[in-house]
């Protein structure tokens, strides 16, 4: 029998994976204080030039001067920022300066924050664009990181590179507290974000290779929701540690206590048996059948690796990534997936890093976000039953609308601007949840994995791409949510070109997808042995 028929005669979610999935979801808590600490660490916090102060006798800053200005006017004359400070009271990221350079130093508002690292390394005017660029670098390491650790993984073990993902996390975390100086700090913070890639990821695939095929979605779910609950409990550490290197120390100590995982996290017995080590792989069935309380014998399982089946197998792993893009459909569904990959993750993160803009209390927001997670994800496992390409379509029309009637909001309403950016991070969670089962689905099993990995790679560069994108409010304060609105329409409207396949077949070979009959019995014996045998080497997005 293949792996997933022993599954489900040792039970595909018993005792043994539920304790399983305890140990993969507290880290998901974690991970999700690493993406989203910059929210925090990096806010910028109204602030002067001193050398621009007028004279304590004259009324200066000791007289209880205003930090804040109207947006758009950061980086103007000291004179017109005065004058705009008598009745104004706007959000905590705009600014106030004297030029676009400031000999004096700049002195920040405490009211909200202690410390950032735009108030201790003075990321402003000048400077202000390091700080997004330091974000997309992090988001960079997340790329790296998927792609080194996700060949590691394949060679090593999924639970020898969690193990590693997660000592390198905290001791590189902790570091990021200590950092002399921000190009270390980028430095440091790229190797927590191929951390993040290692961990999210190979905990994932241990995940599934244990689960029973019914009880997968189910899982998969679980572990998000675990996020959402890290990304709500980051407002409350948030707000209780202003301090931007007490707040990066306090969500990466904690790591440390992961060291206990050494004793009790598993390794995938699919993966063993992928790579020819049968007999730790039949123990470990036995543990997990004994655990669940159906104990096997040893007749009762049949590996499926096989000199025989080995050969095959070199046969099907002649599928390359050209192959997703050599014939007419294939290419156009290929790069539509690409594309909605891309902007789901772009609007994602886009929105989740700068909640700052939308003018209410950042840490309110930040709990909200992180609220809107968990009916986002759940209401998907409802309409994905309906038709996955309405799924699909819907919820990124209704991301990218909200985002778009956000620039048509006075500045002065920012509770409705934030009800509709909510709602846009509504659409667009909804939607990053349907696309990893969507395009698993459109993708042939031929060339599957090559589609999940190339579609990932396109992921994260809409994650490096996401903080780049706010650099635009230079040229217009609204060009952010236009793009991240368009970006998702677009989407929608290209989704129509996909094929629904809700409660369809899956496509086997290209030719399925291009809708020819030829399949020749050599296709046939390969797909046949892809489905005894899979390769696991799945990859997903944060």
């Amino acid at each position: 029998m293949n792996f997933d028929k022993v599954l489900d005669r040792i039970g595909g979610f018993g005792r043994f994976q539920k304790t399983l999935y305890v140990w993969i979801c507290l880290p998901q808590i974690f991970l999700a204080f690493h993406m989203l600490v910059s929210v925090f660490t990096g806010a910028v916090p109204p602030h002067l030039c001193r050398s621009a102060w007028p004279t304590r006798n004259s009324g200066g800053p000791g007289l209880g001067l205003n930090f804040s200005i109207a947006p758009g006017e950061s980086c103007t004359s000291f004179q017109d920022g005065l004058l705009s400070q008598l009745n104004r009271s706007p959000p905590i990221t705009e600014h106030l300066s004297t030029s676009n350079s400031c000999a004096g130093g700049w002195e920040f508002s405490k009211e909200v924050f202690l410390s950032t690292i735009a108030t201790e390394w003075d990321l402003v005017c000048e400077n202000a664009t390091l700080n997004n660029i330091g974000s997309s670098i992090y988001m960079f390491g997340l790329l790296v990181g998927a792609v080194l650790f996700g060949a590691l993984a394949d060679k090593y073990g999924r639970r020898i590179i969690i193990l590693t993902g997660l000592a390198v996390q905290a001791i590189f975390g902790v570091g990021v507290a200590f950092a002399p100086n921000f190009y270390i700090y980028v430095l440091l913070r790229f190797v927590v974000g191929m951390t993040v890639s290692a961990v999210i990821m190979n905990a994932f695939v241990l995940g599934t290779e244990w689960t029973g095929p019914k009880e997968r979605m189910l899982a998969g779910v679980i572990t998000d929701y675990f996020f959402g609950f890290g990304y709500i409990l980051l407002a409350g550490v948030a707000y209780l540690i202003r301090d931007w290197r007490k707040l990066q120390l306090a969500i990466s100590a904690p790591g440390f206590l992961f060291l206990f995982y050494i004793w009790v996290l598993p390794k995938s017995a699919r993966w063993l048996m992928a790579n020819k080590k049968h007999e730790e792989a039949l123990d470990l069935i036995r543990k997990a059948a004994l655990i669940n309380g159906k104990p096997l014998v040893d007749s009762d399982i049949e590996l499926c690796q096989s000199p025989k089946n080995s050969e095959k197998l070199q046969d099907l792993r002649k599928y390359t990534v050209i192959d997703l893009v050599r014939t007419p459909r294939m290419r156009k569904q290929s790069l539509i997936l690409f594309y909605l990959w891309f902007v789901n993750v772009l609007v994602y993160y886009g929105l989740s890093l700068n909640i700052s803009d939308f003018g209410m209390n950042i840490y309110l927001t930040q709990m909200i976000f992180g609220l809107v997670e968990m009916p986002a994800r759940t209401i998907t496992l409802f309409t994905l039953n309906r038709s996955r390409r309405i799924s699909q379509l819907a919820f990124l029309a209704v991301g990218g609308l909200a985002c778009l009637l956000t620039i048509f909001v006075p500045d002065d309403l920012s509770i409705v601007r934030t009800v509709l950016a909510m709602v846009g991070k509504f659409g667009i969670t909804a939607s990053l949840s349907i696309v990893y089962i969507y395009s698993a689905e459109v993708f042939p099993t031929v060339i599957r994995q090559n589609g999940i990995g190339m579609s990932s790679m396109c992921a994260r560069a809409g994650g490096v791409i996401a903080p780049i994108i706010y650099l635009m409010r230079n040229i217009n304060q609204h060009a952010p949510m236009v793009v991240f609105g368009l970006c998702s329409l677009i989407g929608a409207t290209l989704t129509m070109f996909l094929p629904e396949t809700a409660h369809n077949p899956l496509p086997d070979t290209i030719e399925d997808v291009e809708g020819t009959s030829f399949r020749t019995i050599d296709e046939k014996s390969q797909h046949a042995l892809y489905e005894e045998c899979p390769k696991q080497n799945h990859d997903i997005i944060l």
